[in-house]
């Protein structure tokens, strides 16, 4: 299989998980109800937009790294495929912490989010370094200052993300607030990264 139709597959199931975020921001409401229904469905705006921006990120970073790869294989192949059933997964946890954001059931919803954003993490480290080590299946023309700085951002995902979830078993409130602000991170060092690269590459 060639990298190309790789990448549209992937893009594919970005899409659709992007998408399905915001078909759980609803307001049933009616009349004058309609603007307190709205005022009152914040949880639902904040969710979507901090799983909105994770998948947006992860996406970018997808796309730069298969800039670097220049073949498949069928062990590859099956890597990706496990990496993006976590990503098409992440619209449940987010509706679960939207709707539980002020309820007792927080605790339970944030190690639901943050057990998925681990799994998008390992799945994706599995991914690039699979093809990375050794240069096993990167282009032969692959910039090793850009493969270096591409390993050396994604060290830190899968750490930052189980410790936050392990935060939600005592303050769901302070875990949910780390993931935005590791959806944050994510957004500005892949921005800085950027400005850093090689002229002619695109930005993590």
């Amino acid at each position: 299989m060639s990298t190309a139709r790789l990448e549209t597959f992937a893009d594919g199931v970005f899409a659709i998980a992007a998408t399905l975020l915001i078909l759980d921001v609803t307001a049933d409401a009616h009349g004058h109800a309609l603007g307190a229904k709205l005022e009152h469905s914040w949880p639902q705006y904040a969710a979507y937009v901090v799983s909105f921006l994770t998948i947006g990120i992860i996406w970018v970073n997808h796309h730069v790294c298969m800039n670097q790869i220049g073949r498949t294989d069928r062990t590859f192949l099956f890597i990706n495929v496990a990496f993006l059933a976590c990503i098409a997964f992440m619209p449940f946890p987010t509706q679960l912490v939207a709707e539980h954001l002020r309820d007792d059931g927080l605790e339970a919803a944030a190690i639901a989010y943050g057990l998925t954003l681990t799994a998008v993490a390992i799945g994706f480290q599995f991914f690039w370094f699979y093809a990375s080590l050794g240069r096993r299946l990167l282009r032969p023309d692959a910039d090793p200052r850009l493969v270096t700085g591409i390993s050396r951002s994604f060290a830190p995902g899968v750490p930052l993300y189980a410790s936050a979830t392990l935060v939600a078993v005592w303050s769901p409130t302070a875990a949910v607030i780390l993931f935005a602000a590791i959806a944050l991170f994510y957004v500005l060092e892949s921005s800085l990264f950027g400005r850093e690269a090689p002229s002619g590459v695109e930005p993590l």
